[in-house]
């Protein structure tokens, strides 16, 4: 028996585990049902099967060929998933409630969660970065000739050649989300900008010329996430600020995390010379509000600022929209 391991060569099990193996037989019946799958449960199950195959095929010490054909399969079969997935709404939980009665009864969202989908986090970020790659990179990754994380960093890299130089203005007001950089420390899901956005390593945002837009008097809203704060201030210091205090936003959902279930997010304040609020009021540090889509973040957190510092002309780093009401925005194709 044959198996197909590309679509341009053909590579040979042994007959004799062919003959009385039936997992052979049932990975080339997940590809070919793949290609005509249009349930998501389905193309997930053949997912599975790859997956399963893969381990089986080195424990039976089937060759790298065997392997390299679950490879593909998963691969593939992964893509289709990103496809099935991209249109699909997030399930919010609660959606407000209604009276019934007299009891006041909660609504809730009905689009299928992850856990129902039979998918993790992981699997599902992996799912859509694959679909959003072009053919040609998801082929490689079939291939085995690159990875998705290498296939990212490429995507990454040729579209931070792509962004505009920062605006020679000099601006009061800076307020940044930079899509910190992971890297390959297995923090893919925590708050990962960068599959939405070109990641920059520290020393790549470190080298921007913000103090040089910066006025003498000027302050800075930074965004940063718990594994990266100590990073965050080599930011602070080479864009030419000192750090002053800090904004936490409480995202009352539970978050990826190592050693704990990080469920907030750091909004540093920073300042460059003389540049205390521009009111006396004191604002709330602790914010508790609900995330939305990803990376987004809150417009309470920008009308905090608005209020804080109403004057001096003012400048969004890395913006993700459109330009809100009184701002300029700086970075690549908004999203």
């Amino acid at each position: 028996m044959k198996a197909h391991y590309s679509d341009d060569s053909v590579q040979t099990i042994s007959s004799a585990v062919a003959l009385r193996d039936p997992m052979v037989v049932k990975l080339e019946e997940a590809r070919t049902a793949l290609m005509e799958a249009t349930d998501l449960s389905e193309v997930k199950h053949i997912h599975d099967v790859a997956a399963a195959w893969i381990v089986y095929a080195r424990r039976q010490q089937l060759g790298d060929d065997a392997i390299a054909y679950g490879h593909r399969v998963k691969i593939e079969a992964l893509a289709k998933l990103g496809v099935m997935l991209g249109p699909m709404p997030k399930n919010v939980g609660a959606k407000g409630s209604v009276v019934t009665g007299t009891k006041q009864v909660p609504v809730r969202d009905t689009t299928p969660t992850l856990k129902e989908l039979g998918l993790t986090k992981k699997e599902s970020a992996q799912a859509r970065q694959l679909a959003a790659l072009p053919a040609r990179e998801r082929e490689a990754i079939a291939a085995r000739e690159t990875t998705l994380t290498k296939a990212l960093r490429a995507a990454n890299h040729a579209k931070r050649r792509e962004a505009p130089e920062l605006p020679t203005d000099q601006y009061r007001v800076f307020y940044a989300d930079p899509p910190w950089s992971y890297g390959d420390s297995g923090l893919q899901q925590y708050g990962h900008a960068s599959h939405h956005y070109p990641s920059m390593t520290i020393e790549e945002l470190c080298a921007l010329p913000v103090a040089e837009r910066a006025e003498a008097d000027a302050v800075l809203f930074l965004w940063v996430t718990s594994p990266l704060l100590e990073d965050a201030f080599r930011v602070v210091e080479a864009w030419g600020f000192e750090y002053k205090a800090s904004i936490v936003w409480n995202k009352d959902a539970h978050n990826f995390g190592h050693y704990v279930s990080v469920r907030h997010e750091f909004l540093l304040i920073c300042v460059r010379g003389s540049c205390t609020p521009d009111i006396k009021e004191l604002l709330p540090s602790v914010v508790t509000i609900k995330r939305a889509k990803h990376s987004e973040k809150p417009e309470v957190f920008r009308a905090m600022i608005d209020k804080m510092y109403p004057k001096g002309k003012r400048i969004e780093l890395f913006a993700r929209g459109e330009a809100a009401a009184g701002w300029e925005t700086w970075g690549n194709e908004p999203l």
